[in-house]
């Protein structure tokens, strides 16, 4: 067995497909030195503001595409209120929007829909290097 910490990753969209089709793509492990995953699941960006405030979330997955608040507005409202904010991830539809990905600060995007070989890989790197980045216990 790893000793793979367990990561808390946030699924936010307003459509119950997409985060199905997120944690399907990502699976439990994504790598075999990352997880296990505990999926926790937004349909609204006051759930994602409220569930990254109360702490514990290591990364979030923001659909850009969502509806009324988007995910790349969430994620530069979390990048501006939040003080050690979780990983950032969007999902763009169009290539072209990747600008607004680097807007809004995400750390990396993925492409709608969701593609099974690349998603656990970039997942598996954000979750590395949020772990490298927490503060040691003392």
């Amino acid at each position: 067995m790893s000793n793979a910490a367990p990561a808390t990753v946030l699924v936010y969209s307003s459509r119950p497909d997409v985060r199905a089709a997120v944690r399907t793509a990502v699976g439990r492990r994504p790598a075999a030195d990352v997880g296990p995953l505990t999926w926790v699941e937004c349909a609204t960006g006051e759930d994602v503001v409220d569930t990254v405030d109360a702490g514990g979330v290591d990364l979030c997955i923001l659909d850009g595409e969502a509806q009324p608040t988007g995910g790349l507005a969430l994620a530069r409202q979390l990048t501006v209120e939040v003080a050690d904010r979780p990983a950032l991830c969007v999902l763009v539809a169009r290539q072209p929007d990747r600008w607004l990905a680097h807007w809004s600060q995400a750390d990396a995007t993925l492409p709608l829909p969701v593609d099974p070989l690349t998603a656990p890989a970039v997942v598996a790197g954000l979750l590395r290097d949020r772990v490298g980045r927490r503060p040691v216990a003392r």
